[in-house]
């Protein structure tokens, strides 16, 4: 095995799950964890109940960006908790906060206590997202390793594709969105049953002087043979720490250890690049791509959220599948490659759908009520600009575009005030059948080729970027530094993801959606050469040789090439 010291032959999916029924033990206890990845998933779609909300964006915006700002202290304070309480005890926590969340928000009277809740939500969200992964990756055999923590992974997609359902169950029930958030409860409920019955992590364990505890559950997981070689790993590691235990741990500490450093690089820069390659734009832009390829319906537009989810999940099935079979690096340069390939392809679709947008013209806004018509378009047929107007400048007036009656919704159409939008898009639909109302997304003769984009970013992102920064920083970090530098890259991961979301609505009314995917492919370009130069190998690793690799730093570009090893473990192939 490439990057490792384990060999065996075969599949190493097969493997992975060979031993789980051998021994059940071990799956129990990724199961166990990587419920945390459905807790993740299931911050579902609320709808508005509060005139309040409905009449301030600011407060919209407070609602929706809470639950990450309350991730982003979550993870900070993870990274401390796991390492002073345990990575288990850091999980139950998780699981109540979120309990306590679902339950004000699913109860809340008033937009306050929304707030309060996804604030909750979010700090059990980022406690869960660096501490589930770093307590699978610390109790399953290196050998699949890799495939147990993206159980996390698909557990959190497959959480997303779940709440979709859920949305869809629910939708004509009263009190649609309590519901929801009420359901999303559920699975910190029983992730917290299930952890109560499973042991701490071995190695947290045998740091805190546990010896005894941490070799019994190590015996439970290895055969007779690894557990022995395990527990001798654990030894040398915890003595090297104790020499230099008198060095208090800091961020001066952490960045003058050029191991550590050499991780937390890695570790922190694949979090944010997961961010800056714009899956969350991505997804959250999906309506209109939809409207892209012709169908403005929101029934539509749910489907695709169904697809696109599920495209999600099965990319995580993927990962399993592959990522103890090719290793870590191979899947992310794949996976960036084909994510800068469908950026290039959204960047062109939405190139040509501004550049041949249908026009709006006076006689087809004359049909409609002069009280329907776009103010801002109306001020520009005063001063004799209206012929100069299309689809794409009517909704960057805060405008909706009604598509001709003719049945072809490239021909010109009307531009209507979207300030009611259901009022001005009733009216364009009952004027004529085939009329469609457009408020996020102007059609497009290539619509259907966005959407192919759109499937391909997900399909190349998912098992790649989606996963292994995860992975990587689960088993990069040395035992003592493990919690805080883990916690320190998930905290950069939401910091990341919060910017992108906050800016992203900014950046496309400046310069246009085919420049902000562009932009996002220049970033997954950049991410493809810091993973060749910074992103170690890790494949079969045992965790307490990941630190020996980094001390012999060896940059290789050639990742791809196979490497002979040596029977002199203390150097193991697979270069930074």
């Amino acid at each position: 095995m490439e990057g490792g010291v384990h060999e065996f032959d075969g599949s190493t999916f097969k493997e992975c799950f060979s031993l789980s029924w051998r021994n059940p033990y071990v799956l129990r206890l990724a199961f166990s964890a990587g419920i945390g990845g459905v807790i993740s998933g299931a911050l579902l779609y609320i709808r508005d109940d509060f005139r309040s909300v409905d009449k301030n964006t600011w407060l919209q915006e407070l609602i929706v960006s809470m639950a990450v700002a309350g991730a982003i202290v979550g993870a900070a304070v993870g990274g401390w908790t796991t390492d002073r309480f345990g990575r288990r005890a850091s999980i139950l926590v998780a699981d109540a906060l979120f309990f306590a969340g679902a339950v004000v928000m699913a109860s809340a009277p008033a937009p306050a206590q929304l707030v309060a809740g996804r604030a909750l939500v979010g700090v059990g969200v980022g406690m869960a997202s660096m501490t589930a992964p770093l307590y699978i990756s610390e109790a399953s055999p290196a050998r699949v390793r890799g495939a147990l923590v993206s159980t996390n992974g698909f557990l959190i997609t497959g959480g997303q594709f779940l709440s979709y359902l859920v949305n869809l169950a629910f939708t004509r029930a009263p009190g649609t969105w309590r519901w929801m958030l009420g359901v999303a409860g559920v699975p910190a409920v029983v992730q917290f049953a299930l952890m109560i019955f499973l042991p701490e992590s071995p190695r947290w364990l045998y740091r805190k002087g546990r010896a005894e505890e941490a070799e019994a559950i190590l015996r439970r997981v290895y055969s007779a043979e690894e557990a022995d070689r395990e527990i001798s790993e654990l030894k040398e590691s915890v003595a090297a720490e104790q020499l230099d235990r008198a060095t208090k741990l800091t961020l001066t500490t952490i960045l003058k250890t050029p191991t550590v450093r050499r991780a937390l690089v890695a570790g922190v820069g694949l979090q944010v690049f997961q961010q800056l390659v714009g899956i969350n734009t991505v997804m959250y832009y999906s309506p209109s791509i939809v409207q892209l390829a012709g169908y403005a319906s929101n029934s539509t537009a749910l489907a695709l959220s169904l697809v696109t989810s599920g495209l999600n999940a099965l990319g995580s099935v993927v990962s399993i599948y592959f990522i103890d079979r090719t290793g870590r690096k191979k899947l992310l340069v794949v996976s960036l490659v084909g994510v800068a390939i469908s950026l290039a392809v959204l960047t062109a679709v939405f190139h040509e759908a501004a550049a041949h947008s249908p026009a709006v013209t006076a006689a087809a806004t004359a049909q409609f009520d002069a009280a329907l018509a776009c103010p801002a378009y109306e001020s520009s047929l005063a001063a004799g600009n209206g012929e100069f107007w299309d689809c794409t400048r009517c909704l960057n007036k805060a405008c909706g575009f009604c598509s001709s009656g003719e049945g072809n919704k490239l021909l010109p159409g009307a531009c209507l005030a979207a300030w009611n939008t259901s009022m001005a898009g009733d009216n364009c639909k009952e004027e004529e059948e085939r009329r469609m109302w457009y408020t996020r997304g102007c059609p497009s003769a290539y619509g259907w080729v966005a959407l192919v984009g759109l499937a391909m970013y997900i399909v190349f992102f998912s098992p790649g970027m989606g996963t292994v920064p995860w992975i990587v920083n689960s088993e990069i970090y040395p035992l003592r530094f493990r919690g805080k530098c883990g916690g320190a890259a998930a905290t950069a991961n939401w910091v990341a993801n919060l910017a992108v979301a906050q800016s992203f609505l900014s950046l496309t009314e400046a310069i246009g959606a085919a420049w902000t995917f562009l932009i996002f492919g220049g970033l997954s370009v950049l991410a493809l050469g810091f993973v060749l130069v910074c992103v170690p190998e890790t494949k079969g690793l045992p965790i307490e040789e990941v630190e020996k690799m980094l001390q012999n730093r060896d940059i290789r570009l050639r990742f791809w090439a196979k490497r002979h090893h040596s029977n002199d473990t203390s150097k193991p192939s697979g270069g930074v």
